[in-house]
């Protein structure tokens, strides 16, 4: 069952995901000059040239989720569904930081959303005039049941 809910979870994530870079992934309004705005070690974007990436790509991402993303069992017993929201910096040199939910769904999906979002591995940064920067970073995760209690 456990399987079978994380396939269900990732195939989930995985549309969100695809949503999220389709809204996001406009670089910046051509008539904005962004070249004038300061940057200093401590700017964090919302927008960039080139966005963070998972290293691996996105097929990689899903495995990890699939991996280390476990179903909290209070939720199982609860049948609690829904989406988390998670917001978190990728640091310019690829590491995760400022992990915050924006909007939980409680009985421990919260928890766990924020417990592998830190046990991420380092991304690939995302890029603004050709170095480094970092950047808030959008995550839906969709926790899902596809099956009906087994009654004992």
């Amino acid at each position: 069952m456990k399987k079978i809910t994380q396939l269900f979870f990732v195939i989930t994530i995985i549309a969100l995901y695809s949503f999220r870079n389709q809204l996001f992934s406009q670089t910046r309004d051509e008539g904005y000059p962004t070249e004038n705005i300061p940057v200093t070690d401590s700017t964090v974007f919302t927008v960039v040239e080139e966005i963070p990436r998972f290293v691996g790509g996105e097929e990689a991402r899903i495995n990890f989720f699939v991996k280390n993303m476990v179903y909290p069992e209070k939720a199982l017993k609860k049948r609690v569904q829904g989406t988390v929201y998670v917001s978190f910096t990728v640091e310019k040199d690829g590491s995760i930081s400022n992990v915050n939910i924006l909007r939980g769904i409680g009985s421990g999906c919260d928890e766990e959303a924020i417990r592998v979002v830190k046990f991420m591995p380092k991304w690939i940064p995302a890029r603004q005039r050709g170095k480094n920067v970092r950047v808030q970073f959008y995550l839906p995760l969709n926790f899902t049941l596809t099956e009906e209690p087994e009654k004992r």
